[in-house]
């Protein structure tokens, strides 16, 4: 069944009158597991405007991801389900991280420096920048209306996929996906 996926997703590649349908149809057979609440939109969506700050205090847009696929991830230190799912992601940045992909955490809510620091350190994560969102602007112009949500955003910045809840991101499942999406051989 997994050469079948594959010979599948390198035919709608090679063969897709439409390259972004055909993509997308592809990506979307990769999906097992936690990976089948990853909905691929049918056409990129644009992103909020709203501002968030960057570990060092500085001012970032999404706008400043551009150049690369980006698995933008919003959670809270007092979420249950996003603690769980940290060390996948932590994970999915070691292995994949690099000039076209990037996992970038943003800490929405109330999450203090020292929480935020403190949780990272307790779990080994290592990977992830420890981006904040405490007016919860850009999280509710994103219609992020619960905890965890995970965007996925094509390297001109706009978004392609989205999963609600908590999910393992370093499956085989997802690493076939985001393997795919970087033009990588998994």
């Amino acid at each position: 069944m997994r050469w079948f996926r594959f010979v599948l997703l390198y035919m709608a590649l090679a063969l897709g009158a439409n390259a972004a349908l055909a993509d997308t149809a592809a990506l979307m057979a990769l999906r097992e597991g936690h990976m089948k609440k990853l909905i691929f939109h049918a056409q990129p969506q644009p992103v909020s405007t709203a501002a968030f700050k960057s570990e060092t205090g500085a001012t970032m847009t999404l706008a400043d991801l551009r150049g690369k696929y980006t698995l933008v991830n919003f959670w809270a230190t007092w979420c249950a389900p996003c603690r769980k799912e940290m060390p996948s992601l932590n994970a999915l940045q070691k292995e994949f991280g690099g000039p076209e992909f990037q996992v970038v955490a943003i800490a929405t809510g109330r999450n203090s420096e020292a929480g935020i620091r403190r949780f990272f350190q307790e779990h080994g994560i290592d990977a992830l920048p420890r981006h904040t969102d405490i007016s919860q602007d850009l999280a509710r112009s994103m219609g992020v209306l619960g905890l965890p949500i995970s965007v996925i955003l094509d390297p001109q910045g706009r978004e392609i996929a989205r999963l609600r809840g908590d999910a393992d991101w370093h499956s085989p499942s997802a690493r076939r996906i985001f393997a795919a999406l970087i033009g990588g051989t998994g």
